[in-house]
């Protein structure tokens, strides 16, 4: 089981392909904020409607000084599917030795309609512009979950 960050830790750093497989960087993103989200794969029902919501609201996080990337165990072909189906706007990236997922404590055991199994927890983690972990939250709903980061953040 993978350890789950706490605020303050620092965010483990990763690089990972997008969609178009080009490397996307956390340390990329240093002097920003950064909301990252874990989601099991790409073109499923609830991992689709949480890439809409982000994609939705995209502009008022980013008019916050947030940025958002979605990071699944999905290789770039399929992101690139997924984005052209749903017309998503948020920057996918595949992590398909699932090394960033762990690192985040976001890959391990869960229950999954009352069974044990291992796979990824739908988890969101906010990086600081210091690059250090704000919130941390794990085994996230995909309804409903942006709007209540934003308003934990009180955007």
């Amino acid at each position: 089981m993978s350890e789950r960050l706490q605020p303050g830790d620092t965010a483990p750093a990763f690089t990972l392909p997008d969609a178009d497989g080009n490397p996307v960087s956390l340390a990329d993103r240093k002097g920003r904020k950064v909301i990252v989200y874990f989601y099991p794969a790409a073109l499923t029902p609830g991992c689709t409607k949480q890439a809409c919501d982000f994609t939705d609201n995209l502009d008022f996080l980013a008019g916050h000084g947030y940025d958002v990337i979605g990071v699944s165990p999905d290789k770039p072909e399929k992101l690139a599917k997924f984005r052209e189906k749903e017309d998503l706007k948020v920057t996918l990236v595949g992590d398909p030795e699932k090394e960033v997922l762990t690192a985040y404590g976001a890959y391990g055991e869960k229950k999954l309609y009352g069974k044990t199994v291992t796979g990824v927890i739908r988890s969101t983690v906010i990086v600081g512009e210091d690059g250090r972990v704000e919130r941390a939250l794990y085994n996230v709903k995909a309804t409903g979950h942006v709007a209540k980061i934003i308003k934990d953040l009180g955007l």
